[in-house]
């Protein structure tokens, strides 16, 4: 019987009896376990070019866990039988993907079958005219530079009908542990669609086609989980993600279906800061709560422009990959194409995988030790609008904070907003609201709480001035906690950015003796405090020419920063875009008083302090083995504008931990150089020095 489409929906979860027996459900899934991963993608080209004996050594060599193959969606590598799923023209009698797929499994790999959803070729768009997004006109949308595709739509039955048919296909014919699709979900906004299914939503700006876009993906990914699921109990799917801190979808319920988070995040082009990848590491742990995270790293010049087929530079893809394990997540190594002239990247996978598998138990983390948090808001990202016109970005506010903390070497998580419960904050000294400007009233009142209960606040600039539906408040919503009321509508430049008076002295002030003015911001709500503060604004004047400039207020009593203590909590509003003009000038003062008022609020109480020179970032997790402190050396040219092409290594770091009680520690390693690091302890604490960091050490702490 030839199968169609229809046969796999109804027949499909149907399997042999014997491969049902084989599997029950474990108590761990494997991809919970897993600790490296690998892909090749094929083209269309590769049933006549590609070696599979010489590319399953090479992925053996990494030691991987998990290799993903392209199996279909867009283009089968197989000989499929469901109408409307595109062959590969060079096929002919050969299955790429079955035999790839036995081969990999012989070497003891788990493979995960790659599917594409979001086009087909016009044969599909012929038969069912119904699966793909539309034009306002009418027309289907091509793709820019493969006219001969066509978009689906994931409102359509293209994603209810066809791919559980293609993923119930696999599942019949080969011996595959999940299913992986290319492009979807995403979390940036859906692309516009005129489409029948589509023309019955909300408009594609209104808060209820957000509800009707997170209601689908959650529906669509159970549904395919649960076909995977049909053969065997631990299968999985798992849907392309990331987008940083950027990500408007949210990530936190689509972690709610979710048993393993793909961050596609494979490298950087443009202005993007090294930090990046590290960056989204911290969103996928605020919301998967230490279950399976990967980060693709893509070892070709993923750059623009763009060269798919030659290597990028090692030592970027490295640094890629380091902050991928430093910050919790499991590295994913891709090359695109079965037949690569370009060898170069080969070596640089092989090295740190092999490197990782030497030392594997202190990558399996349990917990992190940061006791500082920062809370990442989709909400305040997709809804609201920054100063600034044409050059406003929301994201600024955090990546200015981000950037602070690290210059200023605190270790530090991020919280989403939707996870504000005690359960959540109490392991957390202080909380950063770095112009979380949409706060509902509960989350408002959970901060509340937090603070009452001796936590520590610092927010900046608009934080909780809408509620959760991006609804105007008379009063911020935490005016209370910070002891301020709003006194007038936002104020910008006017040639200078405004100033901050130095009133009073104070350890947020430390450094600044030789001055009475400092940078305030570029933008600030004015508000008034209880009390006089130790920031004073002065008002923005002329920048040009320079016989104008010169102010006509120099005094005023309105705060430009406010401190207030209650109890064990202290508190610091900063009512200027402090974390965002700091990211747009650079400007070390506006740094230095973010790095401060931090550790004021912390009241200097870290867990981990590095000492020593250079740009780093620090992570530190409690292992199997004991403790791992990692730290990322950034100290480079190309920190923020990419590539990373030479090490500049930094000297020695000086790490001090505080232990729990009753901790022995037996030895410390460093872990890239291989070597045992001299230690001593004075009571619970703990001290070494790390020699020298080249592009990236791990202090490993192994308990006695």
């Amino acid at each position: 019987m030839e199968l169609s489409r229809r046969n796999f929906l109804v027949t499909g979860a149907v399997l042999p009896a014997c491969a049902a027996a084989q599997t029950s459900p474990a108590a761990t899934p494997w991809y919970q376990k897993m600790r490296r991963c690998g892909q090749v993608n094929f083209n269309e080209q590769d049933p006549e070019k590609l070696n599979i004996p010489q590319w399953v050594d090479y992925w053996a060599s990494l030691k991987l866990d998990a290799l993903l193959l392209n199996a279909g969606g867009i283009m089968a590598f197989y000989p499929t039988k469901i109408p409307g799923h595109h062959r590969s023209q060079f096929l002919g009698d050969r299955d790429l993907f079955g035999d790839f797929t036995k081969a990999v499994k012989a070497r003891g790999i788990r493979v995960v079958a790659r599917l594409d959803c979001n086009y087909a070729f016009e044969e599909a768009l012929q038969a069912h005219p119904e699966w793909f997004q539309r034009r306002a006109d009418g027309q289907p949308v091509r793709h820019n530079e493969s006219p001969s595709l066509y978009a689906t739509c994931m409102f359509t039955t293209y994603f209810t009908e066809q791919m559980p048919a293609i993923v119930r296909e696999v599942n019949s014919l080969y011996d595959v542990d999940g299913f992986f699709t290319n492009g979807w979900p995403g979390t940036g906004r859906p692309p516009a669609c005129s489409c029948d299914a589509c023309k019955r939503l909300a408009g594609r700006q209104t808060p209820a086609f957000a509800e009707q876009h997170i209601a689908r993906v959650l529906e669509v990914w159970k549904l395919w989980d649960t076909a995977a699921k049909e053969k065997k109990a631990d299968s999985v799917y798992v849907g392309n993600l990331g987008g940083g801190i950027r990500a408007t979808t949210d990530v936190r319920r689509i972690a709610s279906v979710a048993g393993w988070f793909n961050a596609d995040h494979q490298g950087r082009s443009g202005a993007t800061p090294i930090w990046d990848c590290a960056q989204q590491g911290r969103v996928a742990q605020s919301v998967m709560k230490g279950r399976t995270i990967t980060n693709v790293t893509g070892s070709y010049a993923n750059s623009a422009p763009l060269w798919r087929h030659t290597a990028k530079a090692p030592l970027e893809a490295t640094i890629w990959m380091a902050q991928t394990t430093a910050s919790g997540m499991v590295p994913w190594y891709h090359w695109l194409g079965g037949a690569p002239e370009d060898q170069r990247w080969r070596a640089t996978g092989r090295d740190f995988f092999q490197w990782i598998a030497k030392y594997e138990p202190h990558f399996v983390n349990r917990r992190p030790v940061a006791n500082l948090a920062v809370v990442f808001s989709q909400r305040t990202h997709a809804l609201y609008t920054a100063p600034g016109g044409t050059n406003a970005n929301a994201t600024d506010f955090l990546q200015g904070m981000y950037y602070a903390l690290l210059e200023g070497r605190f270790l530090f998580d991020f919280v989403h907003e939707d996870d504000l419960a005690p359960e959540t904050l109490k392991k957390y000294a202080a909380v950063i609201l770095p112009n979380v400007a949409l706060l509902s009233d509960q989350q408002c009142s959970q901060l509340r709480d937090y603070a009452r209960a001796g936590g520590g606040l610092l927010a900046t600039f608009e934080t909780g001035r809408y509620d959760g539906a991006g609804t105007r408040r008379p009063m911020p919503g935490l005016s209370d906690v910070f002891g301020i009321t709003s006194a007038g509508e936002i104020e910008g430049p006017h040639g200078n950015s405004y100033y901050a008076r130095i009133e009073q002295r104070h350890p947020i002030l430390n450094g600044f003796e030789d001055t009475q003015v400092l940078p305030g911001a570029e933008y600030r709500l004015p508000v008034k405090a209880a009390r006089p503060q130790i920031l004073t604004v002065v008002p923005p004047y002329p920048a040009f020419p320079p016989e104008m400039v010169y102010t006509r207020t120099a005094k005023t009593n309105e705060p430009a920063i406010v401190l207030t203590e209650e109890g064990a909590s202290r508190r610091v509003w900063l009512p200027g875009d402090v974390d965002r003009s700091f990211w747009r000038s650079g400007d070390g003062d506006l740094s230095r008083i973010l790095q401060q008022s931090v550790r004021w609020v912390l009241r200097d109480r870290m867990p981990v302090s590095v000492s020593g020179n250079g740009l780093v970032e620090l992570f530190a997790w409690e292992t199997e083995p004991g403790f791992a402190v990692h730290i990322l050396n950034y100290t480079n040219p190309s920190f923020a504008k990419g590539w990373f092409r030479e090490v500049y290594p930094l000297g020695p770091q000086t790490v001090k931990m505080e232990l729990p009680e009753g901790a022995k520690v037996s030895k410390v390693m460093a872990l890239r150089a291989g070597t045992e690091l001299r230690h001593k302890m004075s009571g619970r604490t703990l001290e070494f020095t790390v020699p020298v960091v080249r592009d990236y050490e791990i202090a490993a702490v192994i308990r006695g």
